[in-house]
């Protein structure tokens, strides 16, 4: 059996109006994994966490999901494009794009209604999904009502009721209190137990500390500038101040200004 879940090779992404987004991407991910792609703003996290999930396709290069090309043409083929989207979810920065439905419930049950599984089996994986993100208390609610956060615990719920195997995860602490943090955090810890493999991004380093045991860390000119175990990174200043992971700005202490450098940290 292939544990290997993508191959993308000598790929590069271009947004319309030539405007460069990656550049020159090598990259393999293996079942299990727990991977952390970091990198600041623009540095192109979100455009291949989408590439990786088929929504876009490269200008250059090519990917490869569990041994087979991932283009336009092989999503078309309806096995093919079954089984991926079976496999694969990718749970959006901005849970807007992603729920349409009347109700939570409905969110949440539309993806397990498309994988001709029965109703009973519907139900125990929706009812496991709101458990595990704990929003039993929205069932009945139209999404457009909720809080930013709730939305996003909402969003990850629709996408782990279709049991992936592959977890794919734009920022997923952004918009979360403290306390939904810390639990999502906890979840991420142990999902990929069992050969499930985790893909987010994020500028969380103290997340990373905590879920990741892998990380890539694309720089500001939209190529990877590292890969490795996170305590190869985390702990190299200039490294991070480099890459713009973190900053260092003015702070003042009673009549005292002086500088130093700062990232935002999590509470769980």
């Amino acid at each position: 059996m292939n544990d290997t879940i993508f191959e993308v090779k000598d790929l590069s992404y271009t947004y319309a109006g030539n405007i460069r987004a990656l550049e020159k991407i090598d990259l393999t991910i293996n079942s299990g994994e727990r991977v952390a792609l970091l990198g600041a703003n623009g540095s192109g996290k979100s455009t291949l966490l989408k590439l990786l999930d088929g929504l876009v396709f490269p200008s250059q290069g090519k990917i490869l999901a569990f041994g087979n090309p991932l283009t336009e043409k092989s999503l078309r083929d309806g096995p093919f494009s079954f089984e991926f989207r079976r496999r694969v979810g990718l749970v959006f920065q901005d849970p807007d794009v992603q729920l349409f439905s009347p109700t939570v419930w409905d969110d949440i049950t539309f993806g397990p209604l498309q994988l001709q599984i029965s109703r009973e089996e519907v139900i125990a994986r929706a009812d496991k999904a709101i458990s595990l993100m704990c929003i039993s208390h929205l069932k009945d609610r139209p999404p457009y009502r909720l809080s930013d956060g709730e939305k996003k615990k909402v969003s990850i719920a629709s996408v782990l009721s279709l049991g992936p195997e592959v977890l794919l995860l734009d920022e997923p602490t952004a918009g979360l209190d403290p306390r939904s943090q810390g639990n999502l955090i906890d979840f991420l810890m142990h999902w990929p137990d069992g050969g499930r493999t985790l893909i987010f991004s994020t500028q969380d380093l103290d997340m990373v500390e905590e879920v990741a045991d892998r990380v890539v860390v694309l720089g500001e000119g939209q190529r990877i500038v590292a890969d490795g175990k996170p305590d190869e990174f985390l702990t190299r200043r200039e490294f991070l101040l480099s890459t713009n992971l973190i900053h260092e700005h003015s702070h003042r202490h009673q009549q005292l200004v002086h500088s130093h450098e700062h990232h935002h940290k999590h509470s769980h």
